[in-house]
């Protein structure tokens, strides 16, 4: 009985290390760039876009396609940095074990 009461404080444990995690993602500020630093995208610790930031000189309108292409190569380097940092941060929480939440990325 008494590894049951450990196994469920350990789980107590996990999960407000879990939602204190959570909680601070909205917080973080993940940039990538592409491009050369041309256009540089911002998300948060959950991937969701926050900032773009474009150099003048990228904007041509005649190849609006090439712009088009920049801004989501950034975004989807700087979601995978999201993405990554998030992964880090639950393997510290839960102290190693291997752990998939599903739905969040």
């Amino acid at each position: 009985m008494n590894n049951l009461q450990q196994l469920m404080q350990m789980g107590q444990q996990l999960q407000v290390r879990i939602t204190k995690l959570q909680e601070s993602l909205g917080s973080q500020k993940i940039t990538a760039s592409s491009g050369g630093g041309m256009v540089s995208v911002t998300v948060d610790g959950k991937g969701e876009l926050k900032e773009i930031r474009l150099d003048p000189d990228c904007v041509d309108k005649n190849d609006v396609e090439m712009l088009e292409d920049l801004v989501v190569a950034a975004v989807s380097q700087a979601q995978e940095k999201a993405r990554k940092a998030y992964e880090e941060e639950m393997k510290k929480a839960a102290g190693g074990l291997p752990m998939q939440m599903p739905g969040l990325f």
